[in-house]
């Protein structure tokens, strides 16, 4: 943040690669930690029953049942976080540019 106070008035616009990367990374984290939910449940409910995919750990396979990395980087806790520093980045932006 201090470089982006410190630099020229176009430095300000190369701040928003790094937040839509992490935003990005992110949001693809969540989404595993969402497939590895679902694939415990699946085990948690079908061990009794079959023998078949116990000690697969593709998670993959419940893909359709987690919602897209798009929807998971706008929902509540990644939304406000990445959208309130884009938000004041933006500000920040055009008070700098157009001042």
């Amino acid at each position: 943040m201090t470089l982006l106070l410190k630099g020229d008035k176009y430095h300000v616009l190369i701040a928003f690669i790094p937040l839509i990367v992490f935003w990005f990374l992110d949001a693809y984290f969540l989404q595993q930690e969402r497939l590895y939910r679902e694939l415990y449940k699946w085990v948690v409910a079908n061990r009794h029953k079959t023998e078949e995919h116990l000690f697969d750990m593709n998670a993959y396979r419940f893909k359709g049942n987690v919602q897209s990395k798009l929807r998971i980087m706008f929902s509540i806790t990644l939304g406000w976080f990445y959208g309130s520093v884009g938000i004041l980045t933006v500000i920040y932006a055009v008070i700098l540019i157009y001042a």
